[in-house]
């Protein structure tokens, strides 16, 4: 219609087939918001700070003021904000930054999910408003030293339930964003009857110790610990009332890893975008370098891998907005979207060159992060067996 103004699209470049058309006008209000944050305050911090392997704090406040986890264009009947909106959120931190993505996701998928499904509707109903503002932080506590895709079975801290208290011990290992959180949700077997349990222990109580994981090579800025806990004693209202098993757990795991393959998208889209920026200025052989065959090749497989993912995790969060939840889905999705996810990576380091293992063109933050995302949240083997466990019938873990 003549003299109608329509804002310009979120992701022109890597988004061909509109998948972003799917989302209402007030969906996208609050990811413009992210987006001027994103851009204004983020971007120049980040080449320094992945370099000194330490995270830019001052993100905390402009973050949680954009209030992205129940934004007023959403949610003033009451109502919670749709999964695909959730979806494009961690796209849009993670086309940014993996390490800003896995920092905010932790507190607004890892461990408000395992307060939503492991808490009590009671504990939910106290704990959200506070998680939901960050004034309650925390972090989801499962891997261990010595287990990580075994941790089904192989879960080894402690729970013992003393009166009304619970004695914890144990470790637990690559835990992201624990040296700011108020809250560790940690996993631990009861001692009575083998089942694990869930329990909300304080940061700061007597018996609890953390230490930085250095020597990192991917998600540098991301500060994850090793957590220590000795003897830690835990209040039962702090146990997480519906995680009286493993499968309790595993339902967390289903709707969390969708969270996973979003950020695996994003950073898909975040090297595509560089790449493509870099090929659209640079000459060589005194021609633009886009203009040659070779490389738009390598930028055609870019942007179909990013396509695919994209439509992928779009269907994957309708399906889980129907309430259908399924690991094979999940797994299908994370492993096959990390799996593209390293190619593409990998293709924009080869169009930038030599340039392209340096922070200035952002490529090499893409690259070097989208390792750690490949392995965690289920690597490629362990959910390559989940869904090949759904279409079979038969299982192949050991």
């Amino acid at each position: 219609m003549t003299g109608v103004l329509t804002e310009p699209r979120l992701y022109p470049d890597c988004d061909p087939f509109n998948v972003e058309g799917r989302l209402t006008d007030a969906e996208k209000a609050p990811l413009r918001r992210l987006r001027r944050v994103l851009d204004d305050t983020a971007r120049p911090l980040l080449a320094d700070y992945w370099e000194a392997g330490e995270f830019p704090y001052q993100l905390d406040g402009p973050l949680r003021e954009l209030n992205l986890m129940v934004p007023p264009e959403l949610t003033a009947d009451g109502a919670e904000p749709r999964a695909l909106y959730h979806g494009f959120r961690i796209f849009e931190l993670a086309r940014t930054d993996a390490s800003v993505a896995t920092y905010y996701t932790a507190q607004a998928g890892l461990f408000r999910t395992a307060c939503r499904v492991g808490g009590t509707p009671e504990q939910f109903a106290q704990w959200d408003p506070l998680i939901t503002t960050f004034d309650m932080t925390g972090v989801f506590c499962l891997t261990e030293p010595e287990h990580g895709s075994d941790i089904a079975g192989g879960l080894s801290t402690s729970a013992r339930r003393d009166g009304d208290e619970w004695i914890l011990d144990g470790a637990k290992r690559w835990i992201g964003g624990a040296f700011t959180a108020d809250y560790l949700a940690v996993f631990a077997r009861d001692v009575a009857d083998g089942q694990v349990k869930g329990f909300l222990v304080d940061r700061e109580a007597p018996g609890v110790r953390l230490e930085k994981i250095r020597g990192k090579t991917s998600l540098r800025m991301m500060q994850n610990a090793d957590i220590y806990l000795d003897g830690v004693r835990v209040p039962e209202a702090q146990r997480l009332g519906n995680v009286n098993s493993f499968k309790d757990v595993a339902a967390m795991l289903r709707a969390m890893r969708s969270d996973v393959a979003w950020i695996a998208t994003g950073i898909q889209a975040g090297a595509y975008e560089a790449a493509l920026r870099y090929v659209r200025s640079r000459e060589q052989f005194g021609r633009s370098l886009g203009s040659f065959q070779l490389v738009q090749e390598k930028l055609a497989r870019m942007l179909g891998n990013v396509t695919a993912s994209l439509n992928l995790v779009a269907g994957l969060a309708e399906r889980q907005q129907e309430g259908i939840f399924r690991d094979e889905d999940s797994a299908l999705a994370k492993m096959w979207i990390s799996l593209h996810m390293r190619e593409t990576v990998a293709l924009a380091r080869e169009v930038v060159g030599g340039n392209g293992i340096t922070l200035a063109t952002d490529v090499a933050r893409f690259h070097a992060d989208a390792e750690a995302v490949y392995s965690y949240e289920g690597t490629h083997e362990i959910n390559a067996l989940v869904v090949g466990r759904a279409v079979t019938g038969k299982s192949a873990f050991a």
